[in-house]
C-alpha cells in the first residue's frame, strides 16, 4: 500500500513508522488491499478482513473519520478510533442504514448507493453532522473479500472518509454573515433614500418600483424622483450610480438631493444636468453615474428632457404607438467637460411614460438594445394603473426576485379625461397687445373666466388681483409678446404670465414713498404659491397659485 498521501498528515514518529510498514514484508503484509483517502480502487488478500491488514494501526491514528461498509445495504466493515469518538462505537456487520445515522442524516447513503453502482469516487463539501461540526466526505469505491481462500465470490465496498472542516465552515459563514449585514445596510441606505412617498401632481399619474438585486448581488445606486415645480410643471428623475455597495447608495443620495435642488430653480433639462456633471465630479471623480432628467408642462403637452448617458425614455400615446426618446443623448455624469442638450417627445392624454434604469433591459447574454425592444414591445400590451404598469413590465422582463441587478422603474400617465372629470380641467388664454388698454382687458377677461368656471367670489377677486398685478408688472418691466393664461386643475387654479423679457422678477421690500414694487409682493402674499422662470424661446414666465376648497 502507498501510504505517501497519508503520511504527510501525520507527526514524524508515525510518518516513518509509516514508511517502514510499506518497504517491509510481503505485498499482503504491507496492506496493498486498503484504499488511500482520495482511493484508488484496491484488492485485499486476507480472508480475515480489515482486521487482519497492518494499515489499522494507521487509520485508528489519523484524525479523520474513516469507515468501511459493504454490500448493497453497506454493512459495517470497520470504524477507526477518531469515528468511534465523534459518533460512538459501531457493530461490525449491521447495515449503515440503521447503526450510521449519522450518514443517513446528512444525506450520504444515496450518494453511497451512487459510488457502489458506478465505482466512481465521490465527494460532499461542507455537510453539518449531528454535534454541529462540519465534515468534508469523501465516498470512494474499494474491493472486499467476503471469506474463504483467494479466488471466492468477492463482495464491493465503500470507504468513507470524513475531514472535519468546522473551522473552514464557520469562517465562511461568518464572511456571509458579514456580506449579509453589508448588503441589508446598502438596501436600508439605499430605500431610505429613494422617496418614502411619491408627488402626485394634478395632471399626471405616477407610480415607481424599486427592486434590489438578489442575495449575491451587491445592492447598486439606482434612484427615482418626482419634484413638483409650482405653474402646474412636474419634474421626473431617473438615474443609475455605477458601484455597488454603500458606497454607491451614499452619492446615489448626494445627487437626489442636489437634483431636488437645481429642480427649484425651474432650469431647462440640459441645464439641470450641466450642474449635477459638476457635482458629481467633486462627489467623487471615481464614479460616474448615468441620469436621465424631465419636465411635463400641460400647457404644451410634451415631456422636455435631458438624458447623461441613460437610457431612452419611452411613450406609449393614445393610439397605441411607441415613441423613443433616444436623442439627444450626453456623457455620463462625472465626466466633466462637455456640453447637454435637451430633446422633447409629445405626452398628451391618454400617453403612458416610462423611465427605466438598466437592471430592467440589460442580460449577460443579449445585447442591450435587445432588452429595449422587448420593453418597447411589452409597454405596446401594458394597460392599467401606472402600478399595474410597472408590476407588469417587471414580469415581462423576467425580473426575479435573485435578480443579478438593482431595477428601477418610473411609469407616468397623463389621462384623457371626459365627462364631470374634464370640466375640473380647464385652459384659457389672452394675447396681450400692451398699451394703456392692456390692463382692463386683463382683468375683464380674467373675470369673465373665473366667474364662468364658477368659483366662489373671494377666490374670483383674489384670482383678478393676481392677474392684474402680474400683467401691470409684465407691462413695466417685460416686452412683447405677451399672453395671460388661466388653468384650473381639480385642486388648484393657475395664473401665469408670459413676456419676451428674461430678467427675473424678485420680491423685495416697497419703501413707503415708493411709488411701485409692491405687484410681487401683493401676488407672494394672497396666492398660495408663486414664481418665475425663464422659457426656452426667450423669456420668462411669471406666475402663481391658489389652492382650491376642497370638495
Amino acid at each position: 500500500m502507498n501510504f505517501t498521501r497519508w503520511s504527510a498528515r501525520l507527526p514524524g514518529t508515525q510518518r516513518r513508522a509509516a514508511a517502514r510498514t510499506e518497504t517491509g514484508g510481503s505485498p499482503a503484509q504491507r496492506g496493498d488491499s486498503v484504499p488511500a483517502a482520495r482511493a484508488e480502487r484496491l484488492t485485499p488478500t486476507f480472508p480475515d478482513g480489515v482486521d487482519g491488514l497492518p494499515a489499522r494501526a494507521v487509520l485508528d491514528s489519523i484524525p479523520a473519520l474513516v469507515a468501511l461498509v459493504h454490500g448493497p445495504d453497506h454493512r459495517i466493515a470497520y470504524v477507526n478510533d477518531a469515528y468511534a469518538t465523534a459518533f460512538g462505537p459501531r457493530p461490525t456487520g449491521a447495515p449503515a442504514r440503521e447503526a450510521l445515522p449519522e450518514l443517513a442524516e446528512v444525506g450520504l447513503l444515496p450518494l453511497m448507493d451512487q459510488v457502489l453502482r458506478s465505482a466512481r469516487p465521490r465527494t460532499v463539501k461542507s455537510r453539518k453532522a449531528p454535534g454541529g461540526r462540519s465534515y468534508t466526505f469523501t465516498c470512494t469505491p474499494v474491493s472486499l473479500p467476503l471469506g474463504g481462500p483467494a479466488g471466492d465470490a468477492r463482495d464491493g465496498g465503500v470507504l468513507v472518509f470524513a475531514a472535519d472542516v468546522t473551522d473552514h465552515a464557520e469562517a465562511a459563514e461568518r464572511l456571509r454573515a458579514s456580506e449579509r449585514s453589508q448588503r441589508e445596510t446598502a438596501v436600508t441606505l439605499q430605500r431610505s433614500l429613494l422617496p418614502q412617498e411619491l408627488e402626485q401632481p394634478d395632471d399626471l399619474r405616477i407610480a415607481a418600483t424599486y427592486q434590489p438585486g438578489g442575495t449575491d448581488a451587491a445592492v447598486g445606486g439606482d434612484w427615482y424622483d418626482v419634484i413638483t415645480l409650482g405653474g402646474g410643471r412636474t419634474a421626473l428623475v431617473i438615474g443609475d450610480v455605477m458601484g455597488r455597495g454603500v458606497r454607491a447608495a451614499a452619492v446615489m443620495g448626494q445627487l437626489r438631493t442636489a437634483v431636488r435642488a437645481y429642480a427649484r430653480l425651474d432650469l431647462p433639462p440640459h441645464e439641470v444636468l450641466q450642474l449635477l456633471d459638476g457635482l458629481a465630479a467633486e462627489i467623487d471623480a471615481s464614479q460616474i453615474a448615468t441620469c436621465a432628467y424631465a419636465v411635463h408642462d400641460p400647457n404644451e403637452g410634451s415631456l422636455a428632457y435631458a438624458s447623461a448617458g441613460h437610457l431612452p425614455i419611452l411613450v406609449r400615446d393614445e393610439n397605441g404607438t411607441i415613441h423613443r426618446a433616444d436623442e439627444p443623448t450626453g456623457p455620463p455624469l462625472g465626466t466633466g467637460g462637455w456640453l447637454h442638450t435637451s430633446g422633447s417627445v409629445p405626452l398628451g392624454p391618454g400617453s403612458t411614460a416610462v423611465l427605466y434604469t438598466d437592471g430592467l433591459v440589460e442580460r449577460r447574454s443579449e445585447d442591450i438594445d435587445e432588452g429595449v425592444a422587448a420593453l418597447e414591445r411589452a409597454l405596446g400590451g401594458a394597460t392599467g394603473t401606472p402600478q399595474v404598469v410597472c408590476d407588469r413590465l417587471i414580469r415581462a422582463l423576467g425580473v426575479t426576485a435573485d435578480h443579478d441587478d438593482d431595477v428601477a422603474v418610473l411609469v407616468l400617465q397623463q389621462p384623457a379625461r371626459t365627462g364631470a372629470d374634464a370640466e375640473l380641467f380647464r385652459n384659457a388664454a389672452l394675447e396681450l397687445l400692451g398699451g394703456v388698454e392692456a390692463a382692463p382687458r386683463a382683468r375683464a377677461f380674467a373675470t369673465g373666466v373665473l366667474a364662468s368656471w364658477r368659483f366662489p367670489p373671494d377666490l374670483l377677486d383674489l384670482g383678478v388681483l393676481a392677474a392684474s398685478e402680474l400683467v401691470a408688472n409684465s407691462l413695466q418691466h417685460g416686452t412683447p409678446p405677451m399672453r395671460l393664461r388661466l388653468r384650473r386643475t381639480d385642486r388648484r387654479l393657475i395664473i401665469e404670465v408670459t413676456d419676451g423679457d428674461d430678467h427675473l422678477p424678485r420680491r423685495r421690500r416697497a419703501e413707503p414713498v415708493d411709488e411701485s414694487g409692491r405687484g410681487i409682493a401683493i401676488v407672494a402674499t394672497i396666492a398660495s404659491n408663486w414664481g418665475s422662470r425663464r422659457t426656452p424661446g426667450g423669456g420668462k414666465a411669471v406666475w402663481c397659485e391658489f389652492a382650491l376648497p376642497r370638495a
